[in-house]
């Protein structure tokens, strides 16, 4: 069974930095990609920052420049290092195993202005 539990957020004001955590288990981590979404409230949920299985890289253009997607192997993590953040970044976020219906539970971001 496929898991995938994040971590890392929380509460931080405008032009703070946090670093959300996504442990994956139950499945070959290697060979897969990755990907972070956001939900913002009474909005749909949104793509944001996505990793191939060989480290390829890409963003959404509202968190190009600030946002940085990362991945341990041997971890089995994944990460989303968030810089310069916002108001409007505040959402839940959701790790996702790419191109599937396994999702984590979210972790809260809140950028207070």
């Amino acid at each position: 069974q496929v898991q995938l539990v994040e971590s890392g957020g929380g509460l931080v004001q405008a032009g703070g930095s946090l670093r959300l955590s996504c442990v994956v288990s139950g499945n070959n981590f290697g060979v897969n990609d990755y990907a972070w979404y956001r939900q913002a409230p009474g909005k749909q949920r949104e793509w944001v920052a996505g990793i191939s299985w060989s480290g390829r890289t890409n963003y959404d253009d509202s968190v190009k420049g600030r946002f940085t997607i990362s991945r341990d192997n041997a971890k089995k993590m994944v990460y989303l290092q968030m810089n310069s953040l916002k108001p409007e970044d505040t959402a839940v976020y959701y790790c996702r195993l790419s191109v599937t219906s396994y999702w984590g539970q979210g972790t809260q971001v809140t950028v207070s202005s």
